[in-house]
């Protein structure tokens, strides 16, 4: 099997690339950056650039299967030119991928993509599903319903469609972890406003063995990438700050003042999703990480 994934150079899609290479497959993959671009046996890369629409066309050749991770982060400021690029990083690249095989003969079967629960509407109460109707009204959930919408066009040629609605993914090589180990390591970290608002996480090694799982059994549709015991933010704070051998006795962090630091991005913080990921445990996978506090021995080896 041949795996064309975006991405690849990024948190998730380097850890991808390692898993699927153990498991035998082939990779092409595609990057801005030319300095990153390797020819190595069953790893290939190529250069496409979605704001100009070009891509290197031989990236397509004996590939089954597009993994789609490419995204501009979100965890930036959002500044009015930035939140256009976080949407024109995700639209531009899949019209590229579609209008490649759209003009050209291949052989993809499916189409995996990133996708992130930030479509779910804030709340303290709700659980949940791939099913839900509620979807959030703000920038975070206009980006994820643009995201999908642009997925959606490859079953017009013939693929199948599976989006992975992704958690916070934990790791200690990137991603929100490390920046919310900082402020507990400084000894000023503490829970963001009431603190009861649910984070719904996933291990970095589940979430690639997530992609590896519908690939392989060729998943069609939505599923939540998350492990299945979310917890509030009060609660993972403790338990980070427990890893880490330190005290949390810092009043809660204000709205207000993660406003005025932040911006709009501020959101990210305080945002509420208690997301259930029955239906990918109903399909046959098995966390391997869960509840939190395996996690976090791993990622701190203790």
């Amino acid at each position: 099997m041949r795996v064309l994934i975006t991405g690849a150079t990024g948190l998730v899609g380097s850890a991808l690339s390692e898993l699927l290479l153990q498991h035998g497959i082939s990779i092409h993959y595609l990057s801005t950056s030319k300095d990153k671009l390797e020819d190595k046996p069953n790893y290939t890369g190529y250069y496409w650039n979605p704001e100009k629409g070009y891509i290197d066309e031989s990236a397509l050749i004996g590939v089954d299967v597009i993994v789609h991770l490419a995204g501009a982060s979100i965890s930036k400021r959002w500044t009015d030119s930035y939140k256009q690029e976080i949407i024109e990083s995700r639209i531009l690249s899949a019209n590229l991928l579609f209008n490649l095989l759209k003009k050209n003969p291949h052989d993809v079967k499916q189409i995996i993509s990133a996708s992130a629960i930030g479509i779910y509407k804030d709340s303290l109460t709700t659980v949940y599903r791939e099913d839900a109707t509620q979807k959030d009204e703000g920038f975070l959930g206009h980006v994820v319903q643009k995201w999908e919408e642009s997925v959606d066009k490859f079953k017009l040629v013939g693929l199948k469609v599976c989006k992975i609605r992704t958690g916070i993914v934990l790791s200690d090589k990137g991603g929100a972890l490390p920046q919310m180990a900082k402020p507990i390591n400084m000894y000023i970290g503490s829970p963001f406003g009431s603190g009861k608002q649910f984070m719904s996480w996933i291990h970095v090694d589940d979430l690639v063995r997530v992609y590896l799982f519908a690939l392989e059994n060729q998943l069609e549709g939505v599923y939540n990438a998350t492990a299945p015991n979310p917890v509030t933010n009060k609660d993972f704070t403790k338990m980070l700050a427990k890893r880490l051998h330190k005290p949390v006795f810092m009043p809660n962090v204000p709205k207000f003042a993660m406003n005025m630091l932040l911006g709009e991005m501020h959101e990210l913080l305080f945002s509420s999703q208690n997301v259930n990921s029955e239906k990918l445990r109903n399909a046959g996978f098995d966390f391997k990480y869960n509840p939190l506090s395996e996690a976090l021995d791993e990622i701190y080896n203790q």
